[in-house]
């Protein structure tokens, strides 16, 4: 096994036993168990929201899943078969028909890369706390399901912290900065047709060159915990 997919293997295999635990203690405390909510990160190349997720994953006890993850269920079908078979039958049946509706409205991106994207981020909700990283989790979840934030910074900001952390030059960070934003923007409009800078579409926008990450971690834990808090 690739360390990638040993990654995969071992949050499934926690997907799998929280489904057992709780379902173990929905029998003896004879109620339903709802898992945490997820948190989904989208986040500006350079501006440390990669970083920002990996901490709340920590704090909070979360899977991380990042894009590369995500890619790599998508395109393998054993590893699609097994997550959705770790959800129960009812909860199967609602991704199913949620996919469906999604795909009768006016999503753009109606190929079967979509297609999967939206069953495999509907999946992982389910199973919930979990920190998702990019992908346009945000906009397949909606405002009412999870807590999403943005994660921005000024380009001067993200070349600054391209040099400190991905020891890049200017030039080199600067090029990278546009090519991610680029691509960035461009998934969210082909697959959902958004503009991924809408406010609109995210609980929390957070400007990491006004913030320690320690503060920027605890403000979205904060935000977080003030939506949740009557469930």
């Amino acid at each position: 096994m690739t360390n990638l997919e040993n990654i995969i293997d071992r949050q499934i295999k926690r997907w799998e036993l929280e489904k057992k635990r709780r379902e173990e203690e929905q029998k003896a405390q004879a109620k339903e168990i709802f898992p945490g909510p997820v948190i989904t990160v989208s986040r500006e190349r350079g501006s440390r929201g990669s970083y920002l997720a990996r901490m709340l994953a920590e704090r909070l006890n979360y899977q991380l899943v990042h894009r590369e993850i995500i890619d790599y269920m998508v395109k393998d079908t054993g590893v699609r078969r097994r997550l959705i078979e770790s959800l129960d039958e009812k909860v199967k049946s609602e991704i199913e028909l949620w996919v469906e509706g999604i795909l009768k409205g006016k999503y753009l991106g109606k190929s079967d890369y979509f297609y999967h994207l939206m069953k495999l981020i509907l999946a992982i909700a389910q199973h919930g706390e979990t920190v998702i990283i990019g992908r346009g989790a945000n906009f397949v979840l909606g405002l009412e399901k999870g807590f999403h934030v943005r994660i921005v910074a000024p380009v001067e900001k993200r070349i600054e912290n391209l040099i400190a952390y991905k020891h890049f030059n200017a030039a080199q960070a600067k090029k990278e900065i546009e090519r991610g934003d680029k691509e960035r923007k461009e998934f969210i409009h082909t697959f959902f047709g958004k503009n991924i800078d809408d406010p609109s579409s995210y609980d929390l926008i957070l400007n990491t060159a006004n913030f320690q990450i320690e503060e920027a971690l605890d403000l979205i834990l904060k935000a977080f915990a003030s939506k949740f808090k009557k469930t």
